[in-house]
């Protein structure tokens, strides 16, 4: 059985296809994402874009696996692409209060804990950090980035050597309805 998916794609999202490679592009920008050609093949024709699993049948059940999977990619991609995707993180303390500075693509997490070094983590990809006062916005157009670029900020903040139940100082993620 020959498993495929059709995604219908938006005007003005152009997708080229090389070995190994998917690239969509959009007006918010462009993100790239590897493929295994051996489990996927693609065609893309205007306005459409099949994903068909391979011919190979030692590998049917990876390959139809790997159409839903590059499919649910895709899709997210595409959007990401077209409408950009935006996360919001609160700054939150109680003892000392912190201050986060973006530079290039380093974000300074200073004075938590009353550490006396800033904590430094690294931006993923091409996603933007604004600072707003007690609240950040993560910006980009692909969602790996964007929630990667979340971890690490969140993972910097993490309190080593003191009671988490006390010190729930932090960067937390908030969730939008």
């Amino acid at each position: 059985m020959m498993f495929m998916q059709e995604l219908d794609l938006p005007n003005g999202v152009e997708i080229k296809v090389e070995e190994g490679s998917v690239t969509v592009k959009g007006r918010m920008g462009s993100a790239e994402k590897k493929i295994n050609s051996r489990l996927v093949l693609l065609e893309v024709s205007p306005g459409k874009l099949t994903i068909k699993e391979s011919d190979n049948k030692k590998l049917a059940r990876k390959s139809s696996l790997a159409v839903q999977s590059l499919s649910s990619e895709l899709k997210s991609t595409i959007h990401g692409v077209t409408d950009g995707i935006e996360r919001r993180m609160s700054i939150v303390y109680a003892h000392f209060p912190m201050t986060i500075e973006v530079k290039g693509d380093t974000v300074y997490i200073k004075n938590i804990f009353g550490e006396r070094v800033p904590r430094v983590t690294k931006i993923a990809g091409n996603t933007k950090v604004e600072v707003k006062g007690q609240e950040l916005r993560v910006k980009g157009v692909d969602q790996y980035d964007v929630g990667q670029t979340m971890a690490n900020i969140k993972k910097a903040c993490f309190a080593r050597g003191y009671d988490t139940r006390v010190f729930q100082d932090g960067i937390y993620h908030v969730k939008e309805d």
